[in-house]
């Protein structure tokens, strides 16, 4: 899994170089912050779950691929974001110091927002898509990233979360929406723009949400049992900020428990589906066995 998140990680950063500015393109310093942190590695899972969903439906590479990309420009604009002194004020990210680190608050806010502007941009950009079909697309995309059981929303829940004894199911509530709802778009993203029947659609969305959950808490136990050179970023920042989290809330072996039995839950949606997926099925176990 390694070697083909590697290979797929190398196709997504060719595309992602064609997609974004370049350093030399003025106001270079905007284009320089941006790739930065676009640049700065990473396990590229959402795209990667966008492109192997999306291959099942046969979609042509010159649309996938920038699709997949604008799903990896959101991912990166929220990290950035969430680095900030007013969010998680963290100094360091996949190894490397903070773009807020690196290139002041002022910048790195900017690039952010110029990621995600950048996303969408790039979606509406696609060629070769049946025009109802791209709303459709855009319309999840920007669902996904807003408010309403979504990333923003997500962000917005966990900082009011902090420091308070939470329940399981507003621990829930809070990483469905935060890390979960940008993971079930990029499940749902390929097979919507290769026309895949609604019952497909519906075991990859159950498939994706559960996912999505055994991350965050594999990311929730990592926090507490990796070292910072293993993460790429400060390891135990969550018990210090006094952060809601599975490990915290359920202790490491009833999270790990917990994270594999959501695993095998998402690789049992996967039987109803026509084709074979092995790879999805991989991905999830990659998924809570990872320790970065």
């Amino acid at each position: 899994m390694e070697e083909f998140f590697c290979q797929e990680g190398s196709r997504i950063e060719r595309w992602l170089d064609r997609l974004v500015p370049s350093e030399t393109d003025p106001p270079g310093l905007i284009h320089e912050a941006m790739r930065y942190s676009l640049f700065a590695g990473g396990k590229r899972l959402r795209p990667i779950l966008a492109i192997v969903t999306g291959e099942l439906y046969e979609v042509p590479e010159e649309t996938l691929l920038p699709a997949a990309c604008s799903l990896e420009m959101i991912h990166t604009y929220s990290l950035i974001h969430d680095d900030l002194p007013a969010m998680d004020d963290d100094d360091l990210r996949r190894g490397m110091p903070t773009s807020h680190v690196r290139y002041g608050e002022a910048i790195a806010i900017l690039a952010g927002d110029a990621l995600l502007t950048r996303a969408f941009q790039t979606l509406a950009e696609l060629r070769g898509v049946e025009p109802g079909r791209l709303v459709r697309v855009i319309g999840e995309v920007a669902q996904a990233a807003g408010t309403t059981q979504a990333l923003i929303g997500g962000q917005v829940l966990d900082l009011q979360s902090e420091g308070k004894v939470v329940s399981s199911e507003a621990l829930e509530a809070i990483h469905r929406a935060k890390t979960g709802a940008l993971i079930r778009c990029a499940v749902r993203l390929g097979p919507l723009l290769g026309g895949a029947a609604e019952s497909e659609l519906a075991a990859l969305t159950v498939y994706g949400e559960k996912i999505g959950l055994a991350f965050q808490i594999a990311d929730d136990l990592l926090d507490e049992t990796a070292t910072t050179e293993e993460l790429g970023k400060t390891a135990g920042k969550d018990l210090a900020t006094d952060k809601a989290t599975y490990a915290a809330l359920y202790g490491i072996s009833e999270a790990t428990r917990l994270a594999q039995e959501v695993t095998a839950s998402a690789i049992e949606a996967l039987q109803s589906l026509p084709r074979t997926p092995d790879r999805l099925a991989q991905i999830a176990r990659f998924i809570v066995d990872r320790r970065s």
